[in-house]
């Protein structure tokens, strides 16, 4: 994880060419953490600062009526804004693209940004909609009935991509 991190951290650097005007947005829970590791590396590379806000695209998504709702996190604007911005989203696990969609509607919200992109760790495919990362940690092809858990030692202690088997019903 902290190689892929690095990388993708060098590879904004190197499309932006520089950190000037770039944000890095993170989409809760995991990806505001991973966020926040991105810009420290970028400090670490060019010295400055790089913005980090948080991004809670629930109440946009348009599965809501069919999915519970899970509590809200709070979005966090990042100092400076993201008005004329170069923002990078970045997210763990890239699925069917609908969370990404409800982030960029809740990215509205907040300002227009110059540009945007989008940096996930995992993208497992199975897209719903035409959605395509600018930085990719790791293509982790999976079958439907997989899931994809991603850890970080922030929230659960330790740094690990999981695969799982959904679980569809109780063993007798």
């Amino acid at each position: 994880m902290a190689r892929a991190l690095t990388r993708i951290a060098h590879e904004i650097l190197e499309r932006a060419k520089g950190s000037t005007d770039v944000v890095l947005m993170g989409i809760p829970t995991r990806g505001v953490d991973l966020a926040r590791r991105l810009a420290e590396r970028i400090a670490a590379v060019e010295g400055g600062q790089v913005p980090v806000g948080s991004l809670d695209p629930t109440m946009y998504r348009d599965d809501l009526r069919l999915r519970p709702t899970r509590a809200l996190e709070h979005t966090e604007e990042p100092a400076g804004g993201v008005e004329g911005k170069l923002v990078v989203l970045v997210d763990d696990v890239l699925y069917s693209g609908r969370t990404v969609r409800a982030a960029l509607t809740a990215l509205d919200d907040l300002g227009r940004p110059r540009n945007v992109q989008l940096a996930v760790l995992v993208d497992r495919g199975h897209r719903e909609l035409p959605i395509r990362p600018d930085y990719i940690g790791k293509n982790l092809p999976t079958a439907q009935v997989e899931q994809v858990r991603v850890l970080v030692a922030e929230r659960d202690g330790r740094d690990a991509v999981l695969i799982e088997r959904e679980v569809t019903g109780s063993a007798q």
